[in-house]
């Protein structure tokens, strides 16, 4: 019988391979979290997640209600998610780069029953749940378990397959980020996908496949593809809690990979260091992300040998239109994302709507070619109808990003449509950065847009207008971007205008703003604070 949720795929795991590790967990990332070093048998990780169920269950949690939920890269968040799988509860992953003003949007919209947190984050996170409105307690994992918050969210009652089991918050174009609602399907179909995908991404089950990544597991990325494909195949997670490139290859190497996920950055670093014998002393048989400079990626798999698979999804699309380059066909170093699947329905179209020819770049459009459509894909945006049916606009999922497909039928990313900044694989919405920004009492207006960076794709250039520019405004503007909003979203760069370029209806020209920003790359007057963009350590 095939699975119908997330519990039930990993319950089904646990009983073929009951002594096979589900994670493990190696001792840089154990020191860092203060938990136990080595491996966690998949009865292990049920007996966890079924005790997570019977304490949500005794303390009246019940199906449709959502819990929000913020354990960084510990194993324990994924045993915390089927828990509340089991009982038809929905997991809201809190990404613990969010500072307040965004943890009060996130609480205010998805409106948790409860919150489970690390203790260091309590103090902001019951601030953010008082503001929001939401007034969901904040517990620890080992705290009691109290009744869910007074009238709690109750999500449709879909059966089983249909049912919410995630809602994940995505950039949006338009301000404020959407709430993707994924179901059960959504997550096994991902999981299905991976596992079944052969070429050189095969997956086996008698292998033992080791998979190891450093990629937020709050995202869907280590969610439907890293966790739903090792359950799927019985292999063994490795979460690492960030990536650290001096001692990557020793982990790799110790954890006995056997594939690895990687974003853009991670094989550029690599190449930076001196070639040594560690580069090869690993198990791993394929790479698998997207971002890899083509200009390297030759290079990097010559010396550390294993081919990097370029991809293309979207939290939107999950596998329901997935484009991988895992075929011996595939063209190195030339940024294909490879052949769509079978299952898989593309159009290419101009801004008009009207389908592109061959080796001409247009926005690329999908759907799946069976009776539903928008199976695999996200079922819809939390509170947004209208943002649905746009995105969904004559039956095709319009995908906001531009690329090509050459005579052969391969596809090339090109660009995004939508004004999105792709930063070390976070999607950054412009206008959100810039509505944050207006917030201070210096900025009388503000553009963002995006600029190349060598090492990270994308950086967020800032055009701010203001009484009395200064650098010394600019490194105060910066540090107070630190407080209200993710590290990674504040301006690597600003620069102080005296105008904007609007349109008659004083809307921001997008495209102007992008060609000002990277004029000002490198004058003199355009203040530098890349260096200020780190991980706030709380």
């Amino acid at each position: 019988m095939m699975d119908k949720t997330v519990y039930h795929a990993l319950s089904g795991a646990a009983k073929k391979w009951p002594n096979r590790p589900a994670f493990e967990v190696m001792p840089e990332t154990a020191k860092t979290y203060n938990i136990t070093c080595g491996p966690i048998k998949y009865s292990a990780v049920l007996s966890a997640a079924d005790e997570w169920a019977n304490r949500f269950e005794a303390a009246g949690y019940c199906r449709g209600m959502r819990v929000a939920v913020l354990l960084e890269n510990r194993p324990m968040y994924f045993m915390v998610w089927a828990g509340l799988n089991r009982i038809g509860a929905s997991i809201v992953p809190i990404n613990p780069d969010l500072r307040r003003a965004e943890l009060e949007y996130l609480f205010a919209h998805s409106e948790p029953a409860l919150i489970v947190a690390l203790p260091s984050r309590f103090k902001e996170l019951r601030l953010a749940a008082k503001s929001s409105g939401v007034k969901a307690e904040v517990i620890a994992p080992d705290d009691p378990i109290p009744a869910p918050r007074e009238q709690a969210v109750v999500t449709e009652q879909n059966p089983l397959e249909q049912r919410e089991a995630a809602l994940l918050y995505t950039s949006g174009t338009t301000g404020s980020p959407k709430g993707c609602v994924l179901s059960n399907t959504y997550f096994l179909s991902a999981g299905r996908w991976y596992a079944d995908l052969g070429g050189l991404a095969n997956l086996s089950v008698d292998r033992k496949e080791r998979m190891i990544t450093p990629l937020p597991v709050f995202h869907m990325n280590a969610m439907a593809y890293s966790f739903m494909a090792m359950v799927t195949v019985g292999g063994c997670l490795i979460t690492l809690d960030r990536f650290h490139p001096k001692t990557w290859w020793p982990d790799v190497a110790a954890s006995g990979a056997t594939c690895l996920h990687y974003l853009g950055i991670m094989p550029s670093v690599l190449m930076g260091f001196p070639e040594q014998a560690v580069d090869r002393a690993h198990q791993v048989r394929f790479g698998f992300g997207a971002g890899v400079d083509p200009k390297l990626q030759q290079n990097f798999e010559a010396r550390f040998g294993f081919p990097l698979i370029e991809a293309w999804a979207m939290t939107e699309t999950g596998a329901g239109a997935v484009i991988a380059a895992y075929q011996l066909d595939r063209l190195v170093g030339q940024a294909t994302i490879g052949h769509p699947e079978g299952w898989v329905e593309t159009k290419i179209v101009d801004d008009e709507g009207a389908e592109v020819p061959p080796e001409t770049s247009g926005e690329l459009l999908v759907r799946n070619k069976g009776q539903d459509p928008k199976e695999g894909f996200f079922s819809f945006y939390y509170k947004d109808p209208e943002a649905t049916s746009k995105a969904w606009k004559d039956g095709w999922f319009h995908t906001g990003d531009i690329v090509r497909r050459d005579t052969e039928g391969r596809f090339y990313f090109v660009d995004r449509k939508k004004n999105v900044i792709r930063r070390s694989g976070e999607n950054i919405a412009a206008i959100e950065v810039e509505s944050v920004l207006m917030r201070h009492p210096a900025i009388k207006a503000a553009g963002v847009a995006a600029v190349p960076d060598a090492m990270r794709g994308d950086e967020v250039f800032a055009c701010l207008q203001v009484a009395d520019p200064s650098p010394n405004l600019a490194h105060e503007i910066a540090k107070w971007g630190l407080e209200n909003m993710a590290y990674y979203k504040i301006p690597g760069y600003i620069a102080f205008v005296d105008e904007l370029p609007l349109t008659p209806t004083q809307k921001i020209q997008r495209a102007s703003l992008k060609t000002l920003a990277s004029s000002l790359i490198g004058h003199p007057n355009t203040i530098t604070l890349t260096h200020l963009k780190k991980r706030q350590v709380i």
